[in-house]
């Protein structure tokens, strides 16, 4: 095992687009920080291995190109889905509308974003592409905390904040 496997990492990031002078996508300002285990796929690759090595303090600014990050946007993840599936006593809920992103989940459990593209005669069509698919980020940030894990987290797979609360 690596040293870099047992490692949390919490930083305050802005992601923007295409470079650090592009729009803004996200940011951790005012919230509470990102905070991660290393090593364990938590996270974009690229972006792991840009901050695994920074110490407390260090301040950040990289690119991650699109095919690193969130992939291509692909056919494949336009799928057809039965409208029964958001019906609700006989109807259509209603937050099924062109445009909506809805949560759908997969056979694994896990949770992808789905816009609505068309509502058809049975089906409704969905893009499940991730929303920044094609898209080039840049991160900038600092590192608040970077410290070994416990082995309580590794063995979790998550980390545990001040006081024991899982992140």
């Amino acid at each position: 095992m690596s040293e870099a496997k047992n490692k949390v990492i919490t930083v305050h990031y802005n992601l923007y687009k295409d470079t650090a002078e592009g729009e803004m996508i996200e940011s951790t300002e005012g919230k509470e920080p990102l905070m991660f285990l290393t090593g364990l796929g938590q996270m974009i690759p690229d972006f792991e291995n840009k901050v695994k090595d920074l110490n407390v303090g260090d301040k950040f600014s990289f690119g991650i190109k699109s095919e690193n990050a969130y992939g291509k946007r692909t056919d494949e993840a336009i799928i057809e889905l039965p409208q029964d599936m958001f019906m609700k006593e006989g109807k259509l809920v209603e937050e099924v509308a062109v445009g909506n992103v809805l949560p759908l989940e997969d056979q694994n459990g896990h949770v992808h974003p789905a816009k609505i593209v068309s509502i058809n005669e049975e089906t409704i069509t969905a893009d499940v592409n991730h929303p920044l698919a094609d898209q080039n980020l840049h991160f900038t940030g600092s590192v608040t905390e970077a410290r070994e894990a416990t082995a309580e987290e590794l063995d979790h797979g998550h980390v545990h904040g001040p006081g024991g609360h899982e992140h």
